[in-house]
């Protein structure tokens, strides 16, 4: 990998692909807008830079992994960002689940610049950023994913093309707009067996291998069973990309009534108090709301 590489959004998603890329010998350098943040992983030793001007300094490639449009924006559109300070021809790989219509705008400015872009959303766990298993959903021009694929084949078991800027974080959204409602009536299916008095191992072992189960139902529920809610994909970041969803939907004028009733549950799930933990916390909100009153 001759390209010397810098990860903008040092998070879990970020710090886990910085960590992989590391160990398979690229130089990284890496940015969070977190002070104590870039100071714990320093201290893991990653080459942490205090600012994104100095992250990208003698860069040719940035990857940038970030919580929302908000942050994406700042880190490629401010006074300190991305735009203003890459050098020309610098390939920037945005990484993060955002709206196609932000990432349409970043694309525009950095490419008036004479950088180089590529759309491409991540689908798994930190974990899996960790250990190279993601998949990477990519958008550009074709001559920019190329020069961006010895990265994808470091990072994941899979990429797929989708189309333009902007194609890949429809993608995106979509699949976590599916993720999410699987989770939930997964969720209230489970609560409801316990409830009418299935004991919870064996409900899991007969619904794990039946028709109802999904990807996310037999990757997390071992772990709420256990009573392990710890944010493999946090609960805030769900109800953030249901709401992603909604807004796609509204912008392209189609009705989204299913994800608009499960990002009101997730919310609901946030006011209850399970904001941090991971999304099969669902599942701790149905236990409770099956609880007689006056044991809650």
């Amino acid at each position: 990998m001759p390209e010397k590489v810098a990860v903008i959004g040092m998070g879990q998603m970020g710090s886990g692909m910085a960590a992989r890329l590391q160990e398979s010998g690229v130089d990284v350098a890496g940015y969070d807008i977190s002070a104590d943040q870039r100071g714990r992983l320093a201290n893991d030793g990653f080459q942490m830079a205090s600012s994104i001007a100095e992250a990208l300094a003698g860069r040719s490639l940035v990857l940038t992994s970030l919580p929302d449009p908000k942050a994406v924006t700042a880190a490629w559109l401010g006074a300190d960002g991305i735009v203003a300070h890459a050098a020309k021809g610098t390939l920037c790989v945005e990484l993060s689940t955002i709206d196609p219509q932000t990432m349409r705008a970043i694309a525009e400015a950095a490419l008036a610049r004479g950088l180089a872009v590529v759309d491409c959303p991540v689908s798994g766990s930190p974990s899996e950023a960790r250990s190279g298993k993601l998949i990477l959903i990519a958008g550009g021009d074709m001559t920019d994913v190329a020069r961006a694929e010895p990265i994808f084949k470091l990072l994941g078991d899979d990429w797929k093309y989708t189309g333009g800027v902007g194609t890949a974080k429809v993608v995106k959204i979509v699949n976590n707009m599916m993720s999410m409602g699987n989770v939930l009536v997964a969720a209230e299916a489970f609560a409801l067996g316990v409830a009418a008095g299935v004991e919870p191992d064996k409900l899991y072992d007969v619904l794990s291998v039946s028709g109802g189960r999904s990807h996310h139902f037999t990757k997390r529920f071992p772990n709420a069973l256990r009573g392990d809610f710890s944010p493999g994909f946090k609960l805030e970041l769900g109800e953030k990309d249901l709401a992603l969803a909604v807004e796609l939907g509204r912008a392209t004028r189609m009705p989204t009534p299913s994800a608009s009733a499960t990002r009101e549950l997730y919310a609901l799930a946030l006011a209850e108090g399970f904001r941090g933990q991971d999304i099969v916390s669902l599942l701790a909100m149905y236990q409770n709301w099956a609880k007689p009153p006056q044991s809650r």
